[in-house]
């Protein structure tokens, strides 16, 4: 092979052409996509609204901004800042680009960025960058439609100075500008060279969303092909020469330290390199994942259990219900809820517990780590960017800017590589220094790693009273939550936890829509020394539950239709309305169903985005039940892919529908019990429902999809259970009486 070399990675064979011919060689890691990592173009300067970038021209490569480079062959490469986990990010901010670019959508080609919070950071979070908060559309909008109408303008230009015609006379279509007075015309690689003279443009304008041809499309995704090819690059396929795997042998309880170890049998296995110890654990390294997994098991680990924490998840719920007997930090206060209650003509109360969660992502945690002559490379699906460097630098003591991160697919997170300790990563930074950087490790979790070793959605217990008047309005409201807080003791303490309480555990409560004139909302935050995250949708996956189900418990005790009473006292929240009637109209509210079959209805903003979802269960004569079909309404702003819109609304059902009739992680003794999906259940295809999605048409800014859609599906369940069964469901996940 004369002019190509052979690329292995992980049994995935690559041609790369090579720089020169013969014997020249170039190596390279790929990046998902198809394209190549190649160094960044000069000092180049993001774009966004009110912000200019710097173009630059390299080998006929024109950059206008730190999101698009367009080459003389006419491909365009949009840059892309968010993590790609199999929400879409690669294809919905690549459209917007494209849209206002005038671009083919076959000449779109797709890298992942730099880890560099000054060019690509989260506009939402301030300068950090990183993905999660279903914010990589809403953040994004304004951003990458600018970068791309701000390379178009500089196209523009270039052709109007070479055609010697006005700027206005020119029009651009799917990425070849024409002049149809003179016949002119051009692709955008021939004008690359000039448009990167041109001066960039400090403000454009942008498309009217009547002018969209591809916002608001189904375009197809941009990372599909090289998944089902198998070209795609996840952490697990990265091979560097010299690598070790690495496994970690971690303590069986929280708080667990080693007291006496024998590694003698583990060091001598075949394969294994080094056993070192580092402060999560015992870690082997070996040079494939087999001889580290055989040898991790020949350890001879001895804990001192003396201070970890040993009670289950039963001693840990009664605390909670103590808890929420009493008054808590307030975290919502309208009128006087306790008066208001002792004057109710009907007072109904319940309290209502959620277990610990995994989140049990496809691929588990994972991570590639090299010392390198400056400073430190990652190889990841990388979704906190600037929290990750942070922490990996502190580990080796240099600067944040010292650390690489190349961002890989992700095989899904749902908030689990978006840890606020950095855990894994730091983890991998840790084996790396103690083996004074010799050799590229891989840190690999098994399945059971993951599940037993942190981190987790917190248990919860919710504790709800409300009344009722005699016209069977409701007239008080008072919600106690109590679960651990996610944000204490992190980095991002300060802006989370406001007087006490940290939003993201009341959130969905706190901002409770229903027009009731006495609301108390209050908040307890125990510490334990269990690991806990946020999970997809955060503190809706338990507040949603708690609201919706208790407003159904409410409609019943005024004698009122579930629907009826909520589009009562949602007059003041049109978007929540507006899904509300979507999906009851579309699932058929009110018409007849078959004995033993029910309907249940939900509705719950999250992420400025409103969901309402409708569930049809059958509950059978041996009091197993079903969940048959799901309608979902969803008010998310402009769709800019209806189709990845679809998928996400699917699929985040899917992911809450797991937690509602299976998912459940305990503690025994202070042990996780469950170990792999064979005791920690999600759902299965045959339990799949038949789903129908409801766009709400909206020229609002996109907000939201990602999570919407898990929290509202559980309570749906229950409601529609409750109508069949008359009976009331308190903790998750769902069981019938017997």
């Amino acid at each position: 092979m004369h002019n190509k070399e052979t690329v292995m990675i992980s049994r995935r064979l690559f041609l790369v052409r090579s720089a020169t011919v013969g014997t020249g060689l170039t190596l390279g890691m790929f990046l998902p996509g198809g394209g190549r990592a190649e160094p960044a173009a000069a000092s180049p300067v993001g774009a966004g609204p009110g912000k200019a970038g710097g173009a630059v021209v390299t080998e006929a490569r024109f950059v206008p901004n730190a999101f698009v480079r367009i080459g003389s062959d006419d491909r365009v490469t949009v840059i892309i800042k968010h993590l790609e986990m199999g929400q879409g990010t690669y294809t919905g901010l690549a459209t917007l680009v494209a849209e206002e670019l005038d671009a083919a959508w076959s000449q779109i080609e797709v890298e992942s960025a730099p880890a560099d919070a000054g060019l690509y950071n989260n506009l939402f979070w301030g300068k950090m960058q990183g993905t999660g908060g279903s914010t990589a559309m809403a953040n994004s909008f304004e951003q990458m439609r600018h970068a791309g109408a701000v390379a178009r303008h500089m196209l523009v230009a270039a052709a109007a100075r070479q055609w010697q015609v006005p700027v206005d006379e020119i029009e651009v279509r799917d990425g070849v500008l024409r002049h149809p007075g003179s016949g002119r015309e051009s692709g955008f690689g021939a004008l690359a060279g000039a448009a990167a003279q041109e001066t960039v443009p400090e403000t454009v304008f942008l498309k009217d969303p009547e002018q969209f041809r591809l916002i608001g499309t189904r375009v197809p995704r941009k990372d599909s092909q090289a998944k089902i090819n198998g070209s795609a690059l996840f952490t697990m396929d990265v091979q560097l020469p010299g690598m070790l795997t690495a496994l970690v042998a971690y303590p069986p309880r929280f708080g667990a330290r080693l007291d006496t170890y024998i590694t003698h049998k583990a060091r001598n296995m075949p394969g294994v390199e080094d056993v070192v110890f580092i402060p999560a654990g015992v870690a082997v390294l070996a040079r494939d994942f087999w001889s580290a997994r055989k040898a991790r098991d020949a350890l001879r680990l001895n804990w001192n259990e003396d201070t970890a924490f040993k009670l289950g998840s039963a001693e840990i719920e009664a605390q909670y219900r103590r808890l929420a007997e009493r008054p808590g930090k307030p975290a919502r206060g309208e009128g006087d809820a306790g008066a208001a209650l002792q004057a109710a003509d009907k007072r109904l109360v319940a309290t209502i517990a959620f277990p610990y969660l995994a989140h049990a992502a496809m691929e588990p945690m994972n991570c590639v780590m090299q010392r390198t002559p400056d400073g430190v490379e990652i190889w990841n699906g990388e979704q906190s960017q600037t929290a990750d460097q942070k922490a990996v630098a502190k580990v080796f003591g240099i600067a944040p800017e010292q650390v690489k991160i190349n961002m890989l697919y992700a095989g899904g997170s749902f908030g689990r590589r978006a840890n606020p300790d950095s855990d894994y990563l730091v983890e991998t930074a840790t084996i790396v220094k103690a083996i004074n950087g010799r050799a590229p490790v891989k840190l690999v979790r098994t399945r059971e790693d993951d599940m037993r070793a942190g981190y987790y959605r917190p248990l919860f217990v919710h504790r709800i009273e409300a009344g009722l008047d005699a016209a069977g309005n409701p007239v008080a409201w008072q919600q106690r939550i109590v679960g651990q807080s996610i944000a204490t003791g992190t980095d991002f303490e300060d802006a989370l936890i406001r007087d006490g309480v940290d939003v993201t555990s009341v959130e969905g409560a706190a901002n409770l829509p229903y027009a009731i004139p006495n609301i108390r909302v209050e908040l307890h935050s125990p510490r334990n020394p269990v690991p806990v995250q946020w999970w997809r949708s955060v503190g809706s996956t338990h507040t949603a539950f708690a609201v919706e189900t208790f407003i159904d418990r409410l409609a019943s005790a005024a004698g009122r239709d579930p629907v009826d009473f909520r589009r009562a006292l949602l007059k003041e929240h049109p978007r929540h309305l507006g899904v509300l009637e979507l999906a009851a109209g579309k699932a058929g509210w009110g018409s007849p169903l078959p004995a033993g079959r029910g309907r249940g209805i939900a509705v719950h903003e999250s992420f400025n985005s409103c969901v309402a979802q409708v569930a049809e269960v059958s509950v059978h004569e041996d009091h197993s039940f079903t969940v048959d079909r799901v309608v979902i309404a969803v008010d998310c702003g402009i769709a800019v892919n209806p189709d990845v819109i679809r998928a996400q609304m699917e699929g985040g059902m899917a992911f809450g529908l797991s937690a509602a009739l299976h998912s459940e992680l305990t503690l025994e003794a202070g042990r996780v019990v469950q170990s792999n999906f064979n005791d920690y259940r999600v759902l299965r295809l045959k339990d799949m429902p038949a789903v129908e999605v409801h766009i709400v048409a909206s020229a609002e800014p996109p907000t939201g999809v990602g999570e919407p859609a898990t929290p509202v599906i559980a309570p749906a369940v229950a409601n529609a259970l409750s109508a069949v069964t008359g009976h009331w469901f308190d903790r998750l996940p769902l069981q019938l009486p017997a």
